[in-house]
C-alpha cells in the first residue's frame, strides 16, 4: 500500500519544518511538499529536509491548484492513497492511520478527518464555526449527507478519488465543493474523529473581507455541483 502525504504550503516558513518532522515521526510515508509560490523562506527551509519531494509551482495557484498538483503526482506515480496535510501544522499526523483504515478495510473513496465528532482539540474561531455550520446545513440540504467538518483539509483519497480529482478539482476553497462532487459521482465518503491543533504562527488564508467571498463562493459552487447532477440525471 503506497501512501503519499501532500503538504500544500504558502508562506509557512514558521511551520513547514515542524510539519514535515511531525509527519516523519508518525510513520514511514512519502512526503510531497507543494510550494505555492511562497514569498518567504518556505521553499528554502523545505529544501533543508531530507527524504522528501518538493514541487515548486511557477505561479501561485491557490489551495485548489496546489492540492490538485499533488493528486496529479499521486496518479502519475501510482499511489494507492493520497493524504492532504496542510503546511500550517494544525493537522496531527498521528491520525493518519485513522483516515487510511476506512479506505483499506472498507473500500471508502474519501475519508475526512473531523474535529467536530468528539469535539476535542482546537475547534476553530467562533466566526469560522458559524460558517462551517452554515456549510454543513447547505450540504445536507443539497445532497442529504451529514458532514460535520466540510472545510477540513485533513483528508485521505483512494485511487478512484485520486484519478478523478487529478483531472478535475475546484480552484478556490475546494473542500466543501469536492465533497458534493464526489457524492454526485457515487463515491463512498466517511468522516472519522481527529484532533486538530491551533495554528502556532502565520495567518489563515480566510480573513476579514475574504470570509464574505468564501461563503458566497462555497454556496454558489455547491449549488452548481448539485445543478450539474440534476442536468445529468434529467
Amino acid at each position: 500500500m503506497r501512501i503519499l502525504i501532500i503538504v500544500p504550503a504558502f508562506n509557512e516558513e514558521q511551520n513547514i519544518v515542524k510539519t514535515i518532522n511531525s509527519i516523519k515521526n508518525a510513520g514511514n510515508f512519502d512526503i510531497l511538499v507543494i510550494n505555492d509560490r511562497s514569498i518567504d523562506q518556505t521553499l528554502l527551509l523545505a529544501k533543508t529536509q531530507k527524504n522528501i519531494k518538493i514541487i515548486d509551482l511557477a505561479c501561485n495557484l491557490g489551495i485548489g491548484g496546489a492540492v490538485q498538483t499533488g493528486y496529479k503526482y499521486a496518479e502519475q506515480h501510482n499511489y494507492d492513497i493520497a493524504i492532504q496535510i496542510d503546511g500550517d501544522g494544525q493537522h496531527d499526523p498521528n491520525f493518519i492511520e485513522k483516515v487510511v483504515t476506512p479506505i483499506t478495510q472498507d473500500g471508502y473513496d474519501i475519508v475526512i478527518g473531523s474535529r467536530f465528532i468528539n469535539y476535542e482539540g482546537f475547534q476553530s474561531t467562533k466566526m469560522r464555526r458559524v460558517g462551517i455550520l452554515y456549510i454543513q446545513h447547505l450540504i445536507r440540504m443539497i445532497s442529504g449527507m451529514q458532514i460535520t467538518d466540510p472545510t477540513s483539509g485533513f483528508r485521505a483519497f483512494g485511487k478512484r478519488a485520486i484519478s478523478y480529482f487529478a483531472k478535475h478539482y475546484p480552484n478556490d476553497y475546494p473542500e466543501p465543493e469536492s465533497i458534493v462532487i464526489a457524492h454526485r459521482l457515487g463515491m463512498k465518503i466517511k468522516e472519522v474523529p481527529v484532533v486538530m491543533r491551533a495554528r502556532e504562527s502565520g495567518s489563515s488564508s480566510i480573513y476579514s473581507y475574504k470570509s464574505v467571498y468564501y461563503m458566497l463562493k462555497v454556496t454558489l459552487s455547491i449549488m452548481v455541483a448539485r445543478l450539474t447532477r440534476v442536468m445529468r440525471d434529467a
